[in-house]
């Protein structure tokens, strides 16, 4: 009896021992696996940190129904380089030689890669001025403007206009119109050439005519926008320094001058005369020719009664 009860107390505390190893097993289990959650989390909190650090901005909730996108933080303005620019100015300078400033200004256009579209020169007896178009590319612009204002007296301009245009959305307009414009002449030309009849001939090409000229006239304003924007028109304007006045001819004085001054008094005077004779010839003729009617009838008359008082004294 004692082995026996011995034996099941032996076989208690093993069931017991087995309990305690089995509960102690799990309750590890959990602590590592609870473990590796918590380091997990904290690689991750530590690698958010780390992106917040190096300048990377989390992605934050929608908010207005909008999701926020990448790159929202960039400018939402292009680049200038990726614009469709049109560069124009206009540089007024004053200078001392036209000539020499002008072929200058030619050389300034001609080395920045340009050249020159137009050249007008004046002289009067107020002073010479010429006027230079030139066509440099859009790069140079502003390179070639200050070059120019410095031909000027004390190496400055006298006035200068400068503007810009964007005509990007032009640009991108037109391309679009071009490729869409292509497509349908391209599917016009496929169904002419599966044409069978006479009637359907004529009426496609009438309608290719009619596309492909539309596509040409796109294609020459895309040409249009691509010259202004590649090459910027800059107008130089060259003052010549003023003439002033001749001095005084010293043969003002003496005989000839004298001469001269009642010469030019006399044509002076005649004019006048002829003038005024001018302005009187139509009441000469109005008046005169009646007045010398009636003079010649009173004068016929007179004589007429002094004959007969004349013939009983013979």
């Amino acid at each position: 009896m004692s082995v026996i009860r011995s034996s099941r107390w032996l076989a208690v505390a093993t069931l017991v021992s087995v309990s305690i190893v089995a509960v102690a097993a799990g309750c590890a289990s959990n602590g590592s696996t609870n473990a590796s959650s918590s380091g997990a989390g904290a690689q991750r909190q530590a690698g958010t940190q780390a992106k917040d650090a190096a300048g990377v901005a989390p992605v934050a909730p929608a908010q207005g129904g909008n999701a926020a996108k990448p790159g929202a933080g960039a400018p939402a303005q292009l680049a200038v380089d990726s614009r469709a620019l049109i560069f124009t100015g206009t540089v007024t300078i004053q200078v001392t030689d036209v000539g020499r400033a002008a072929s200058d200004v030619s050389g300034l256009a001609t080395a920045a890669g340009g050249f020159v579209g137009g050249d007008e020169r004046t002289s009067d007896k107020d002073r010479a001025q010429a006027r230079l178009t030139l066509r440099v590319p859009s790069a140079r612009f502003t390179s070639v403007v200050e070059g120019v204002s410095k031909l000027g007296k004390d190496g400055r301009d006298e006035s200068r206009q400068l503007s810009t245009q964007d005509v990007t959305d032009q640009v991108t307009d037109v391309d679009a119109r071009i490729a869409t414009g292509q497509a349908s002449v391209d599917r016009v030309r496929d169904l002419l050439s599966r044409a069978q009849t006479i009637g359907e001939i004529v009426s496609l090409e009438s309608e290719l005519s009619r596309r492909e000229a539309d596509l040409e006239s796109l294609k020459s304003r895309k040409r249009t926008l691509d010259d202004q924007t590649t090459l910027s028109t800059i107008t130089a304007v060259l003052l010549g320094p003023p003439t002033g006045k001749a001095a005084p001819d010293q043969s003002d004085t003496g005989f000839l001058a004298g001469l001269a001054a009642g010469w030019r008094s006399f044509t002076a005077s005649v004019r006048v005369l002829l003038t005024v004779l001018g302005a009187l010839l139509p009441w000469l003729i109005a008046l005169g020719v009646p007045a010398l009617a009636v003079l010649w009838w009173l004068r016929r008359a007179r004589r007429s009664r002094a004959e007969p008082a004349s013939a009983p004294a013979e």
